[in-house]
Formats: C-alpha cells, structure tokens, sequence
C-alpha cells in the first residue's frame, strides 16, 4: 500500500503503539548538540528528486537547529555509495542520510553484497515525505497513454528502450513491475541519477522512463516531456489530468518514501531531538503548502514508526525484485 500522511498517522500509529511516541524532554536538555555544521548525504545525483528533497530539508533543519546542514549529493551504485558513507560515520548526530525505498529497501532486496544492513547498519530518525512516479516520454514519442505503451512494446518487441536513474533504484523496479504486469519486455537503460536520463528522454534518444513527479511535472507543464500515467491509486495534485497507471494494469502501485537516517549507535537523546525538530517543521502548514506545490506529500512521525515503515517497505519491494528477477549476486 502507498502510504500517504494521513495513513502513516492513522495506520502505523495505531498499530504500533504508545510506547514509540516522541520524548517530550526540554530542548535545553540536548544543548551540546549541535555544535557545528550537519552533513546530510544524499545518495543520488544532483537534480533528482532525492536531490530537491534533500535540500528542502536540509534548509528546513538549519532553520530549526540554527546550524548549516551541507547537502552532499554521492551519487553511483543505486545510492548504495552514500548510504555505506553514512553507514561507516561517527554516529554523534553530525552525518545523516536522505534515507528512501531505494536505499534502505530496494538496494538490499537486489544486491547481495550492498556494502551495510539497512537494520542494523543505520538508526532511523523520522519521516519526510512520500512521492509518487510518472511514467514519461519525450514530446515526440508516438505513445500518448498506457494501452498505446503496452501496444508499441507488442508490436516492435526489443525496440523500446526505458532509462531509470540507475539499477536496484525505485524507478528502475517501477519499470520491470511494468514490464511483468503488462507482459511486454523492454531495453532498460541505466544513468547516474534522473536527471541526465531525463535530458536523453525529452532528446528522443531514450523513449521513456519512470520518474519522480517532483522532477518532471514542469517538464510536462511545458510541454519538454509527455506524461503517460502516474504510479499511485490517485491522480497527482500537480499532474491532475494524468491518469493512474492502475486504472489499465490493475494493482500497479509504487511511490517512494523518504525519511532521514543517522549512523547505527547515534545517542537517542540527539536521534529524539532531531526527530521532534523535523516533525515540527513538517507540520507547519506553510512547508506542507511548499511541499504539496512540489508534488511531494509530506509525512510524520516517530523514529521508531519510520524503522516499522522501512521493514514493511523492505518486505513490499523485495516481492517486486523477485517477481522481476532481478535479484544480483
């Protein structure tokens, strides 16, 4: 199930339990912390999705702590290298992760051998946000819908090619979820981040791709990229005239949910005062305004309700890696 703020509120809180909720310990408790500048790695390419999320978030935390958080972008490896960055960082609260599906989820259902655990590796801090994908193609492309995709991949098999920002990612398994779904077989072409695949796609170089709506749909508004269908049961606020890939392949749902993620051991006092800080700000109506605009669909919750999200993902995405075979070794 694709989760959205109001049912990460009503599902997972109920479900979990009381004894996840926040620490209501005074701020001044946690004065030594922080001292200096916050690093949040980002395991993705510049210009991406995780990129624009990455940054909102890292300026929200710096209004919130009053201290810089330097957004690095290391991209390579279905962000497998960021994460092993961060997994391998002094856990004192000063190296977070711009954790999502693809990292935490996808990247260990695929690779045997990722480089960390996503359990045991990193301590979940809290939510940010889930965001829907779209299905895309260059303004040129002949197919203008689903069933004309589905159609074209029949009649010329082996001569669609579909990019994605790279193997193990969640756009990449969008793509194969496609693929077994509609029973149509495809070239995948993998890039280092959305968006140099996005650049050959409106190009015509490459014929579509998944993307996220936050790095596409003003690309579609002007026209640079035709939208084909979006990936959640309901229609995207910023994409209102695109239909949901589910109403032709019933069932076909993916999105990525993002959160942030410090190194395993990292104190709980500085995990509960980052994760209270970031709720607070997620909360407040005009981020939520800022976010929605962007496609994004901002969430909260505990740390301990985000570990829970993140193992039920893991769970999720690893049926769709072995549906799609494509698990490595």
């Amino acid at each position: 199930m694709i989760l959205t703020r109001r049912a990460v509120s009503a599902g997972l809180c109920a479900g979990i339990g009381a004894g996840f909720g926040l620490a209501l310990l005074p701020r001044r408790a946690f004065a030594a912390f922080p001292e200096r500048p916050i690093q949040l790695i980002v395991p993705f390419a510049a210009g991406g999705n995780a990129d624009i999320v990455g940054r909102i978030t890292g300026q929200i935390i710096t209004e919130q702590l009053k201290q810089p958080v330097v957004v690095q972008d290391r991209a390579g490896a279905g962000g497998s290298i960021g994460a092993q960055m961060v997994a391998r960082a002094e856990p004192d609260g000063y190296t977070l992760l711009l954790g999502s599906a693809a990292t935490l989820a996808i990247g260990p259902a695929v690779f045997k051998n990722i480089g960390y655990d996503p359990i045991t590796s990193f301590t979940p801090v809290g939510f940010i946000s889930n965001v829907p994908y779209v299905m895309v193609a260059g303004p040129k492309a002949p197919a203008k819908s689903v069933q004309d995709v589905i159609a074209y991949a029949k009649a010329n098999p082996g001569k669609l090619s579909i990019a994605s920002s790279g193997i193990g990612t969640s756009l990449h398994l969008s793509g194969e979820l496609f693929k077994a779904q509609a029973g149509v077989q495809f070239i995948h072409v993998p890039y280092r981040g959305s968006a140099p695949a996005l650049t050959d796609v409106m190009s015509g170089q490459i014929q579509g791709m998944f993307d996220n709506v936050t790095s596409s749909f003003e690309l579609v508004r002007s026209g640079k990229l035709r939208a084909i269908g979006v990936t959640t049961r309901e229609r995207s606020a910023v994409l209102p005239d695109v239909p949901p890939i589910g109403d032709t392949l019933a069932g076909f749902e993916t999105s990525s949910v993002y959160g942030v993620g410090a190194p395993r051991g990292t104190p709980q006092a500085i995990v509960d005062l980052l994760n209270r800080e970031i709720n607070a700000a997620f909360e407040d109506p005009l981020i939520q305004r800022r976010l929605t605009e962007l496609g994004v669909d901002p969430i909260t919750g505990s740390a301990s309700q985000f570990g829970a999200l993140l193992a039920t993902e893991t769970e999720r995405w690893r049926k769709i890696v072995e549906r799609s075979g494509q698990r490595k070794e």
